[in-house]
C-alpha cells in the first residue's frame, strides 16, 4: 500500500524531505530547564519511582502510593515561568512571573478538582490532587500500553477502518462525557489518546488549565500542536467550544490514515492546501467514514459537528461493508436454504 506523498498532501513540493514536513508529535517548542524530582523521593504518600515524560507545562512520573499500587502523577513546572535546578522546591524565576504562575497554579489545581469528578474508562482517572513543594500536583490511575501516536509510528501497513472506528467511538464516549461537565480538552492528538493493552482508549493530558492561561496572560506561548489544533484556538479563542475538540478528532483519525498530521490550521487560513480525505483515500475507506473525517476539519467552527453526539451518531451511521460470499459460503446458503424449504 502506498500512501500519498506528505508534502502534496500539505501543500507543498513533492519530495520535499521528511524533515521538512511537520511531524504528527510537534508542538510549540518550549525551553526545558527545570530537574524533576529524583527516583525515590518521599511526595506525601507517594514514593517517585522515574519520570515518564515533560513538557512545557508539566513532568509526568510513575510513583507508588502506601500499597504498593503504580500511580502517575502530574507535577505542575511551566518552564516559561519557573526554574528549579536543585532540591524540590519550586520557585517562580522573576517576581514578574511569579503573578501568571499562581493563576496557573490556581487553574491547574481547579482542573484537577473537575476531572476528578469524571469516572468513566475513556477518560485519564484523577485520584488525588494537592499542594506541595510551592506547586501542585494531580495523581492518575497508571495505564499500561502505548499512545496512539507510537501504533502510528509502528505500523508497517494501513491501518484498517475497523481499527480507526473502534478507537474512535469509545474515545468519542469518553468526550462525550468531558463536555457534559463542562470541560473541553483542547489538545486533541495521537500522543494523547491512549491505548490500553487491550485496546480500549484513554483520553489523556487536558489542556484547559494550559488554555485558560495563556488566554490570560498572553506573554506566555499557547500549547497547541499545529496539525491538530482548531483555527481559533490560533486566533479567536471566544469561539471555543466542543466543535475545537471535534477539529482534533478529525485531525486525529486523518493521522490514522496517513501516518502524518493535516496542514496547519493558521496556514490554511491563509491558503489552504489540505486535499480532503475524501479524494486520497476513495475507494480504500468507506465514503463515510472520509466524509466524517472532511466534515471535522472544516475551517469554519460552524460547518463542523457542533456537539460529539452529532459525530457520533455519524460515525455510527456508516453503512457496513457487504461481506464477498467465497465458494463455501455459497454452498452452505443453497443448503440450509434448502433444509429449511
Amino acid at each position: 500500500m502506498r500512501y500519498p506523498d506528505p508534502a502534496q498532501a500539505r501543500g507543498m513540493p513533492a519530495g520535499t524531505p521528511l524533515a521538512a514536513v511537520l511531524p504528527i508529535q510537534a508542538a510549540t517548542p518550549m525551553p526545558v530547564t527545570n530537574q524533576a524530582l529524583p527516583g525515590g523521593y518521599q511526595l506525601l504518600n507517594y514514593r517517585i519511582d522515574r519520570q515518564i515524560s515533560r513538557g512545557g507545562f508539566s513532568i509526568v512520573y510513575r510513583a507508588f502510593d502506601d500499597a504498593g499500587q503504580p500511580v502517575a502523577i502530574k507535577e505542575y513546572l511551566p518552564a516559561s515561568l519557573v526554574l528549579r535546578t536543585e532540591g524540590d522546591v519550586v520557585r517562580a524565576s522573576s517576581a514578574e512571573n511569579l503573578t501568571s504562575f499562581r493563576y496557573g497554579m490556581k487553574c491547574f489545581f481547579e482542573e484537577g478538582r473537575a476531572l476528578a469528578k469524571i469516572n468513566h474508562p475513556n477518560v485519564v482517572r484523577v485520584l488525588n490532587f494537592f499542594r506541595a513543594n510551592e506547586t501542585v500536583y494531580m495523581v492518575m490511575r497508571y495505564e499500561r500500553g502505548r499512545t496512539l501516536q507510537q501504533q502510528i509510528q509502528m505500523r508497517q501497513d494501513q491501518m484498517s477502518e475497523r481499527f480507526v472506528r473502534h478507537v474512535f467511538m469509545h474515545l468519542l464516549n469518553g468526550l462525550r462525557e468531558v463536555h457534559t461537565h463542562k470541560l473541553l480538552h483542547l489538545d486533541i492528538k495521537p500522543a494523547n489518546i491512549y491505548l490500553r493493552t487491550d485496546g480500549t482508549p484513554v483520553l489523556l493530558d487536558f489542556g484547559a488549565a494550559r488554555q485558560t492561561l495563556t488566554n490570560t496572560r498572553p506573554k506566555l506561548a499557547p500549547m497547541y500542536t499545529p496539525g491538530f489544533a482548531a483555527p481559533e484556538q490560533y486566533r479567536d479563542p471566544d469561539r471555543l467550544g466542543p466543535w475545537t475538540d471535534v477539529y482534533g478528532v478529525g485531525a486525529s483519525m486523518f493521522a490514522c490514515l496517513a501516518a502524518f498530521a493535516p496542514q496547519a490550521a493558521d496556514a490554511r487560513v491563509q491558503e489552504d492546501h489540505l486535499v480532503s480525505a475524501k479524494k486520497i483515500w476513495a475507494g480504500q475507506y468507506s465514503d463515510n467514514v472520509l466524509e466524517v473525517v472532511d466534515w471535522c476539519l472544516r475551517l469554519d467552527p460552524l460547518e463542523r459537528p457542533q456537539s460529539v453526539f452529532a459525530l457520533q451518531k455519524a460515525i455510527r451511521d456508516i453503512p457496513p461493508k457487504k461481506r464477498k460470499m467465497t465458494l463455501l459460503g455459497n454452498i452452505k446458503r443453497m443448503l440450509f436454504s434448502e433444509i429449511g424449504a
